[in-house]
């Protein structure tokens, strides 16, 4: 029996470990083809020709375009502007403008040469400054009202400006992209791959080829890590190989190289940040008036339910009454921008931490003192009008980590330091707070009713039918522990079926911190509620360790019993809703309101090494302390948290993507640089349980969190060493020395 707390083995591990889980390309079916895809090479071009020449691909190659297509030439997400192919205009480098399929991999890029398309280059827009057309063209803007701005600023003792960067970011899962399809003898298409989201796919099918839900099916195989970036992209690679599968009535696999996964798919936004906020002599926030600019690319995709949740986190975990933000997505003709871990939270919070920054250099505050004079409590209201509940833990976390690193007493040596001795070592401590909300924003969750159902089995045991998807994060061991401590039986006794939309319900996608929250909740109260039928039926008083109980002690076996059950009662099975709090209610039209159930809360400290020569900078030691409910499984946990953390100090330090003309630069791993194990600081991850009585057994989201505050605290370090403020990451050597040059 396995209990919450407790780290157990994860039942893929061993099979991913021995190299003997089946990823999507270890996949082979009889007949099939392998698909690949023309690019175009312009960021914004009329198409005037396409060209196919059979004579010059490999024996029995095929070629698709929009002409071929059987529906509308859309992805469905939120809507359907993205399309599967450039039919007309190409408005980004690497845009699909064909398809082709053939007997090899090899075969297939042979076939690709015999594929000529005639361009006319039209003017790009290839950047989200002020002034350029892109202003004039936002594929999304919302706006928030909080108290009275005007009145706000009145009030300031000072007024304080700032405004502040973040860029792309790549995913870089370790599986890139993979999909699988074939059309059934009925019509009907199957798709096999890695994703997030079976059923974004299943509705992405049904919608392109004009398909019943009940013709369409999507099955996922073992996912080799998500970030978002398997959120919505699969859908479009599914809708690519069924489109030839189609035309070749055999089974196409599509699976991408790195170097086509990085030119191809989604990245994080890159965002400018503009920041006026009033403070009066304490330092106290008495207005903030923000300005969100998020680069989309050429499509919508996510883009607005990432401006959404940013926007909702631009005030970070300060109290402020008076509060106007006003945000926008750009149109650009660069790749779609869509989810990434975090959801736009990454860059606001990176802003809001680095005005405090910068609000506190003024007052003469450190970074602790300023925070710890803004921190949100229980009981306070967000600019949204949420009160926030008990489990509000902002101020807990921010003295945890400022006690454990003798955040203030490091902090004013290394600032001595520096002013003493200018050309000495470079050192620097620097600390971040933040935020982030568990579960769909808004309205999300009451408008999905996320099903999860629960049987019985012929054979006793109890099996779970959710559309979530195991990409590393652990949830199939999370799980496992949430059923069996709710029911009472052991491991053993369980059954947790694959990712199928042939056979589970849709419990919702694998995103947005919601996993253990939302669908581990409902699979506690549904295999509590099946474990209380078999105990009504066999008059029992609990199951124990997978043992039936009776006023004696110890009578059946749970397995037997339900065995029987099944075999007296016939199949018996339990689909429960996610249906929030009445008094989550929320408005999206003015966003006001109750946005997230909950919160999870978390504080960074990170110390850095400068070089005084090259400006390259060394992170030494970070520090997380988060608080997330009740950890279910504790390693799990600090696993999350731990690759969250070094995500984002990637981020803010490394991961620079480059662009000329649209095209990516750095579009392999050679170029494109994430953090190593040389790389990699020591990372100690601090837990502060605070049960949620919302979650199953006290849990929250924890899985975006981490990404939050690893990259303001980076900044801050480097401005604790080198007396440079760091306005835009990563901060590269090169801006570095801009900045130091001044």
């Amino acid at each position: 029996m396995i209990g919450i707390g407790e780290s157990p083995p994860r039942p893929d591990g061993f099979a991913k470990v021995a190299g003997a889980a089946r990823y999507v390309d270890d996949l082979s079916l009889p007949g099939m083809l392998h698909g690949a895809t023309v690019r175009s090479p312009h960021p914004h071009a009329r198409i005037l020709a396409i060209h196919w020449h059979p004579d010059r691909a490999p024996a029995g190659a095929i070629c698709v375009t929009a002409a071929d297509l059987p529906g509308p030439n859309g992805v469905q997400l939120l809507d359907d502007s993205w399309p599967i192919l450039a039919a007309d205009t190409v408005r980004h480098v690497g845009e699909p403008v064909a398809l082709v399929a053939a007997a090899t991999p090899i075969a297939a890029r042979q076939a690709l040469a015999a594929v000529e398309v005639v361009y006319e280059p039209l003017p790009a827009v290839l950047g989200i400054e002020r002034g350029e057309q892109a202003l004039d063209d936002p594929l999304y803007e919302i706006a928030m009202d909080s108290g009275d701005l005007q009145a706000g600023l009145a009030a300031a003792n000072r007024v304080i400006e700032g405004e502040w960067r973040t860029g792309y970011q790549e995913h870089i899962y370790l599986e890139c992209q993979g999909m699988i399809a074939w059309v059934e003898p009925d019509g009907g298409i199957t798709a096999l791959g890695s994703m997030q989201c079976p059923y974004y796919v299943h509705k992405a099918l049904v919608h392109a080829f004009d398909l019943t839900p009940e013709q369409a099916r999507v099955r996922a195989a073992a996912v080799g890590g998500g970030f978002g970036g398997k959120e919505d992209y699969p859908s479009l690679l599914a809708i690519h190989a069924a489109l030839l599968a189609r035309v070749a009535d055999k089974p196409v696999k599509m699976i991408y190289d790195r170097h086509e996964d990085i030119v191809g798919t989604t990245k994080r936004h890159p965002s400018i940040v503009r920041h006026r906020a009033g403070v009066d002599r304490d330092g106290r926030l008495t207005a903030l008036d923000i300005e969100i600019l998020f680069d989309g690319g050429a499509y919508t995709t996510l883009s607005p339910v990432v401006l959404s949740r940013a926007l909702l986190h631009s005030f970070g975990p300060y109290r402020c009454e008076n509060v106007r933000i006003r945000g926008r997505v750009l149109r650009t003709n660069t790749a779609p921008n869509s989810a990434f871990r975090g959801f736009g939270a990454p860059q606001v919070e990176f802003a809001m931490e680095r005005q405090m920054d910068r609000i506190g250099r003024a007052l003469g505050l450190d970074p602790l003192e300023i925070r710890l004079r803004n921190v949100v409590e229980p009981g306070d209201r967000l600019p949204t009008g949420q009160t926030l509940d008990e489990s509000t833990s902002a101020r807990l976390c921010l003295e945890e980590a400022a006690s454990r690193t003798r955040f203030r007493e490091r902090w004013r040596e290394l600032e001595e330091a520096r002013e003493k001795n200018p050309d000495g070592p470079r050192r620097g401590i620097g600390l971040s707070l933040y935020f982030h909300g568990a579960g769909f924003t808004g309205n999300g969750e009451r408008r999905m009713k996320s099903p999860v159902t629960m049987r019985l089995l012929e054979d006793g045991r109890i099996q779970a039918l959710t559309a979530m998807t195991d990409m590393g994060q652990g949830c199939g061991a999370v799980f496992q522990q949430i059923v069996a401590s709710a029911s009472g039986v052991g491991v053993e006794d369980l059954d947790f079926a694959e990712p199928d939309t042939g056979t589970v319900p849709d419990s919702g996608p694998t995103v947005a911190s919601r996993t253990t929250m939302i669908v581990g909740g409902l699979l506690a109260r549904a295999s509590a509620e099946l474990r209380d039928r078999v105990l009504a039926w066999r008059k029992g008083n609990k199951v124990e360790n997978g043992w039936i109980h009776g006023p004696d002690g110890p009578v059946e076996r749970f397995r037997d019993a339900a065995r029987a059950y099944v075999a007296e009662v016939g199949p018996t099975e339990i689909t429960l809703h996610h249906e929030p709090p009445e008094d989550q209610v929320f408005d999206e039209s003015t966003y006001r309101g109750a946005a997230y159930p909950a919160y999870a809360w978390g504080a960074d400290v990170v110390e850095v090494e400068v070089d005084p020569d090259t400006l390259a900078v060394r992170p030494l030691r970070a520090t997380a302390v988060c608080e997330v409910g009740r950890a279910i499984h504790p390693t799990l946990c600090k696993g999350q948290i731990e690759g969250g953390t070094l995500q984002a100090i990637g981020w803010a330090l490394m991961e620079e993507v480059k662009l000329k003309e649209g095209r990516y630069l750095n579009d392999r791993l050679a170029t494109y640089i994430i953090p190593t194990v040389r790389d990699t600081p020591r990372i100690d991850v601090h837990l502060l349980e605070r049960p949620w009585e919302g979650g199953p057994f006290g849990a929250k989201g924890v899985g975006e969190l981490p990404m939050d505050g690893g990259a303001p605290a980076v900044a801050q370090a480097i401005d604790n060493a080198l007396g440079v403020e760091v306005t835009e990451i990563p901060a590269t050597p090169e801006r570095l020395m801009k900045w130091s040059l001044g």
